[in-house]
């Protein structure tokens, strides 16, 4: 599931937000990431309901998530300033299948500070940008409900609601539902 921004509004006490920083630095992950990613994410598994996952990830599955997404020729990014981790984007197969072959699951997050800054849209558009090069035709996310920030940051780069599974999810001692979020990449068939 894309976990993304829990906060929506940038703190006005700085003096640019992120997403307008010229030193901020979108770069692919390498495994030298893996722990900041890990520190960026685990907040998430452990105290929210934006992950399902239940357990920490640790810095060694963190690296063969990595590894498994560039094997496929997916793009995994980080966004980092002044060599500080803030968030991280990545592209998953949407499913084994070969006729799914032109469709990725897209997931985002972000470090606490980053959060509100709008680098989730800076992020994601690059994503986007290297996906679309890739020649894949369509971009699913899955976002928790409910989720505000994430929705507004789907809903802001074009992506429209496609399905809803009610109580699919069981965390937090409460069933939780997910959306189902798609945008469209690439037009006609695909080049082969």
């Amino acid at each position: 599931m894309t976990g993304v921004i829990l906060a929506s509004h940038a703190d006005s006490s700085q003096p640019e937000s992120l997403a307008m920083s010229c030193d901020i630095l979108i770069r692919p992950a390498t495994p030298a990431d893996a722990a900041a990613m890990a520190a960026i994410y685990n907040p998430y598994v452990l105290n929210s309901t934006i992950s399902f996952e239940e357990e920490a990830v640790t810095v060694e599955e963190m690296v063969a998530r990595l590894d498994k997404v560039t094997e496929q020729g997916l793009p995994w990014l980080v966004a980092e300033l002044n060599g500080e981790l803030l968030g991280y984007a990545y592209a998953t197969r949407w499913r084994v299948r070969p006729a799914y072959r032109y469709a990725v699951e897209t997931s985002v997050y972000f470090a606490p500070e980053a959060r509100g800054q709008g680098l989730g849209g800076r992020l994601y558009r690059s994503l986007l940008q290297q996906l679309r090069s890739q020649g894949l035709h369509l971009a699913i996310a899955g976002i928790a409900l409910p989720n505000a920030a994430s929705i507004a940051l789907h809903q802001g780069l074009g992506f429209e609601q496609a399905a809803t599974f009610h109580q699919v999810g069981w965390k937090a001692a409460r069933w939780l539902d997910v959306a189902y979020w798609e945008l469209r990449l690439n037009e006609g068939p695909p080049a082969v």
